[in-house]
């Protein structure tokens, strides 16, 4: 899965002030990351705030995103929940033709134990017709999907091919790249510690910051895959403040206000997200500015 390698984005749905979607915004978005050099684009992510998106909502989304991007990168589908049932049924009646790999969360709130993962996860790699990308992220799911069992669903299914690793823990994601196949790959879910994680051995990073400032952070996630460590980290520490600020008051709160002072998009969130407040806004703002000023020189 080479076309994993590097940095995939978990694209934002925005919104208009009415809260409907905006498809043109949608479209400015995935031509501004395909143009600032990311790999891939995920869709249907907890970033795109799926989970506030009814069916048909969901589905408008999804044929745009495959209408913009135009062939021109890899896509991955966010197929996941907490009815293995239900997420089985969905794998064997989707059309998969655009979709390169699907991503699928660990199964949230019914808090099953290890063996409980494991059986969800057999069920949907038996299921489905595309490499299946396992996303641990146990600050959302209330259970954390431990290396042991992450080991043991990749020797056991050959179309479970990588893992999204959300847990924040480096330690953890250590233990993976050392005891996963050869070939299987470990990205990254979170973008402060993406580059740490490259240099260990990690395959790059599904990212929520790389879609605001695609040229700068998947440029630095390719100097860490090429072993340029001294620049990569150079951008690591340019962008770390605003990776903690977008993160501050909820996601994809402030990632939507990136785009706000981009001029992409407006920074309308459906509730029970709300947008930034005034500081943090401001704070961002300027650091956009900078960010912007730094290109220009």
């Amino acid at each position: 899965m080479q076309s994993l390698i590097g940095t995939g984005v978990a694209l934002v749905t925005p919104f208009k002030k009415d809260f409907s979607i905006d498809f043109e915004a949608l479209q400015r978005i995935v031509n501004f990351s395909i143009d600032g050099g990311v790999e891939y684009l995920v869709v249907m992510g907890t970033t795109a705030e799926n989970a506030t998106l009814t069916q048909a909502e969901k589905e408008l989304v999804i044929n745009a995103v495959i209408d913009f991007n135009k062939g021109r990168l890899p896509l991955v589908l966010g197929v996941g929940g907490n009815n293995t049932i239900q997420v089985v049924e969905e794998l064997k009646t989707r059309d998969f033709s655009a979709f390169d790999a699907i991503l699928s969360v660990s199964p949230y709130y019914n808090k099953p134990t290890q063996e409980g993962i494991y059986q969800h996860f057999k069920a949907v790699a038996e299921a489905s017709p595309l490499p299946v990308i396992l996303y641990n992220v146990p600050g959302r799911t209330s259970s954390n999907m431990l290396p042991s069992t992450v080991v043991r669903l990749a020797n056991d299914f050959k179309n479970v091919v990588a893992i999204k690793e959300a847990a924040g823990d480096i330690v953890q994601a250590f233990q993976l790249i050392k005891n996963t196949p050869k070939d299987f790959l470990v990205i990254s879910g979170d973008d402060m510690i993406a580059l740490p994680i490259v240099l260990a051995g990690g395959a790059g990073v599904i990212s929520v910051i790389g879609q605001g400032f695609p040229k700068e952070f998947s440029e630095m996630i390719r100097l860490g895959l090429n072993r340029k460590v001294n620049e990569a980290f150079k951008t690591q520490y340019f962008l770390s403040d605003c990776i903690d600020m977008i993160f501050e008051q909820g996601n994809p709160a402030g990632i939507k206000q990136v785009f706000k002072a981009l001029g992409i998009a407006e920074n309308t969130v459906r509730l029970p997200l709300v947008s930034v407040d005034d500081s943090l806004a401001g704070r961002l703002n300027e650091f956009v500015k900078k960010s912007i000023k730094v290109e220009q020189d």
